[in-house]
């Protein structure tokens, strides 16, 4: 039986290239159009992946909570909620980090650091970070003051009992964060920075403003314009990280200010 391993998956990434090259070959497409190709083919196919299957609701309809709840048993059952957070995390670290990385590098050749994946030089660019937070900050204590957002964070029906559970959904929800900012602001924005320049961050802009469709109209107004400002940072930057920093302080921040706005804050610490 023939082993399928590293050599294996550069082949099928040849032959993916190969054939693109040939079928568009008529179009008198250049190198880097047929880069910008791949980039929005493969981020369309991720979307939808992530869409259907690696949602909270997925975890919810599919009976993976029951299976969860059967493995763990006994106390250990009521973070069976949970899980549906972490599932949220670890998925969108495997279709929106870890695929969207492996597709840079074998399909397209690049470097991880050609994606945003870079930490030199990042030192100067925190400040402006750091001030976006205090910007937001009010916002977000004025925010959390409305009943619509009360009743919306935390997600985790749960978080106000503490315990185990809340540091489950914070984590997990922790983590879906790396993968947008890797998939939004590093694949995508980088991806296409190559054959659009700063035209880049408004393309990436439309598909990250409809993921926050199903919240709060506020947030996905918002959202259109944390998507124009971090994609420019993280060009200017040339890297995504001080943006996955910024986007889980400013979630936590909102699901500790709700708490407390409840009187559960007492719970978690």
């Amino acid at each position: 039986m023939r082993r399928w391993g590293t050599a294996g998956s550069h082949t099928l990434a040849a032959v993916i290239r190969e054939r693109f090259r040939r079928e568009t070959a008529e179009l008198a497409l250049g190198e880097e159009d047929r880069e910008a190709a791949y980039v929005l083919i493969a981020a369309t196919v991720l979307l939808l992946v992530f869409s259907y299957w690696g949602r909270p609701n997925f975890y919810f309809r599919s009976g993976v909570i029951d299976w969860v709840r059967e493995v763990n048993g006994g106390a250990l059952a009521d973070l069976a909620e949970a899980g549906a957070y972490m599932w949220w995390g670890l998925t969108s670290l495997v279709l929106r980090v870890l695929a969207p990385l492996a597709f840079g590098v074998w399909v397209l050749r690049l470097r991880p650091a050609d994606l945003g994946y870079r930490l030199r030089g990042i030192a100067s660019h925190l400040p402006i970070y750091g001030a976006m937070y205090l910007v937001m900050l009010p916002v977000l204590i004025w925010v959390s003051s409305f009943d619509n957002f009360i009743d919306f964070y935390p997600f985790y029906d749960r978080a106000g009992e503490g315990g185990a559970g809340f540091w489950v959904y914070e984590i997990g929800y922790a983590l879906q964060f790396v993968g947008v900012e890797a998939f939004f602001r590093g694949f995508m924005t980088f991806g296409l920075a190559r054959r659009f320049g700063y035209l880049a961050v408004p393309i990436m802009t439309v598909p990250y403003t409809m993921i926050h469709f199903p919240k709060l109209a506020p947030e996905a107004t918002a959202a259109i314009v944390a998507g124009l400002v971090l994609g420019v940072l993280a060009l200017r930057s040339k890297s995504f990280v001080p943006g996955v920093f910024l986007h889980i302080a400013v979630a936590v921040t909102m699901d500790l200010l709700v708490l407390a706005r409840t009187g559960t804050l007492g719970n978690v610490f």
